[in-house]
């Protein structure tokens, strides 16, 4: 469920970019050809699994709730699933409920992660910089899943991964850039960031996602 040969390379980044009390999130979900790789920007200590006591999965968004209403949107994760996550609040999530969560994504064949995996006590924006220390180990990432479409979310995750400038607002329908990594090509289609500041413009992620996945 998670590329754990990165793990090491991506701890020593979160001691260099990361808050000193949290600990890094890794990517996780279908690691063998995925029809979808979703590439957000970074964690935040809101992830209940990015804490020191935390024993289970580190993964995305483990404890928060925006992301799933779209995970569920486009069919990723179960009914009963959604609801639960819905109702219960964020120290309720049981490690052996956040490891379910994924593994319903891995039956999706989805995997989730960051470009940058460095933890943050909040919400503020980081540097390109920061993002930029992470390509290397998100190509690895990238080449060692092998996912079918690379949705990557919001202009600045775009722009670095692409190693160009993107407006987000530029791409409708199924209108995707190459990504060649080792010789190999890859689809990356950039698509509104739909949570936090962007939650406005979860609807028109959604219309992409859904026409990309179809």
């Amino acid at each position: 469920m998670q590329v754990t040969s990165l793990h090491k390379d991506i701890d020593i980044l979160q001691l260099m970019h990361g808050d000193s009390s949290l600990r890094s999130i890794y990517g996780a979900g279908c690691i063998e050809n995925p029809k979808v790789m979703f590439v957000f920007m970074n964690p935040t200590a809101r992830n209940i699994s990015a804490h020191v006591h935390w024993k289970g999965l580190r993964a995305p968004w483990l404890g928060t709730k925006n992301v799933w209403n779209i995970f569920h949107e486009l069919g990723l994760v179960s009914k009963d699933t959604y609801e639960r996550i819905r109702n219960i609040k964020s120290e309720e999530w049981s490690e052996n409920f956040c490891h379910s969560v994924y593994s319903e994504l891995e039956k999706q064949k989805v995997f989730v992660t960051n470009l940058a995996k460095c933890t943050q006590l909040d919400a503020r924006p980081l540097k390109d910089t920061i993002f930029r220390n992470y390509l290397e180990l998100m190509l690895k990432e990238i080449a060692l899943i092998k996912p079918k479409h690379i949705i990557s979310f919001g202009n600045q995750v775009s722009s670095i991964l692409l190693s160009k400038p993107i407006s987000v607002s530029t791409y409708n329908g199924t209108k995707a850039e190459v990504l060649t990594i080792d010789g190999r090509n890859f689809n990356v289609y950039p698509t509104y960031y739909p949570v936090g500041q962007g939650r406005r413009n979860m609807p028109l992620a959604i219309k992409r996602i859904k026409g990309i996945l179809k």
